[in-house]
């Protein structure tokens, strides 16, 4: 009886631990915080973009929205708790994609957020004194600093303690997670730098993207450093404005040629490139509007 007895708690012991152990493996998603399209919720909808992705026991929040108002309202319906987020990524410096910095801060104020380095940037920047030419023939009052720099020119920013961490090459901010950083060459963006989050998952890459503004394309040459083939690619594409023949080509190259397996786009990516996209990927084709969450891998 007591061999029974002792076989019974080992096995209730095993049992506990074992879903113990499955209540702990970490889930991996995404899910939509901010967006202008999407289905029947309490979520409100707004141009703009933001995602929650938890990977690896990693909570990451990626991009804030364009009100943060509404990013508020929003990160509270889904109940998400940005106190407890592992670090942000900001992917580039449009006030729809940055504008809910005021919420997050307001909440997780020393949260550290990774941003695009730029010089003279909205997320602030450092130079060193050195950096423009001098005329040692000029009097004082006519010298930067009176002819007397400081050795680091601090430049400021609209979130002035924001915990900012500039970003201008790939860079693998955790095991297995990267930023991936580009330049945009379009006109009416030239030279806006753009981070762009890559994930390494055991299928391949997951791509994150903000709004694409150096080209879908130019990112995924980018992300060949991270992993030969990338899985899933979420968030905007900047296609809204892209006439239909130049969304053809951009659907099929990235289904034929790159080998994509799934597409998630949102955002910028535009009405008639989502019916593009749909087409071309069928079933690889995930639905990411407001409030969608998507399984990772």
């Amino acid at each position: 009886m007591r061999i029974r007895i002792s076989v019974c708690f080992t096995l209730a012991a095993i049992l506990l631990l074992s879903t113990a152990a499955l209540a702990a493996e970490p889930v991996n998603r995404i899910t939509i915080l901010y967006d202008a399209f999407g289905k029947s919720s309490p979520l409100k909808k707004d141009w703009g973009f933001s995602a929650f992705i938890e990977y690896n026991g990693k909570r990451i929040l990626f991009d804030t929205g364009n009100n943060a108002d509404t990013f508020g309202q929003n990160v509270k319906a889904l109940g998400i708790d940005l106190k407890k987020l592992d670090f942000v990524v900001i992917s580039h410096r449009h006030g729809d994609h940055t504008s809910g910095l005021n919420y997050l801060l307001s909440v997780n104020p020393g949260v550290r957020i990774y941003a695009p380095k730029e010089g003279f940037g909205v997320f602030g920047a450092a130079l060193p004194g050195t950096f423009y030419r001098k005329d040692e023939s000029l009097p004082g009052d006519m010298r930067y600093y009176d002819g007397h720099p400081p050795e680091k020119m601090i430049f400021g920013t609209p979130w002035t303690n924001a915990n900012f961490v500039w970003v201008d090459n790939l860079t693998e901010v955790v095991p297995g997670i990267f930023l991936i950083s580009t330049v945009s060459q379009t006109p009416g963006t030239l030279e806006l730098r753009e981070l762009s989050l890559a994930i390494k998952s055991p299928k391949g890459v997951v791509l994150g993207v903000g709004c694409s503004h150096p080209g879908i394309e130019k990112i995924l040459e980018a992300s060949m450093a991270v992993d030969k083939h990338v899985h899933l690619i979420f968030g905007g594409l900047h296609l809204v404005t892209t006439p239909d023949p130049e969304i053809t080509r951009i659907a099929a190259a990235l289904h034929d040629q790159w080998k994509i397996d799934g597409m998630a786009p949102g955002h910028c990516t535009g009405e008639p490139a989502f019916a593009a996209f749909r087409k071309a990927f069928g079933d690889q084709y995930l639905y990411a509007g407001l409030g969608s969450v998507i399984e990772l891998p």
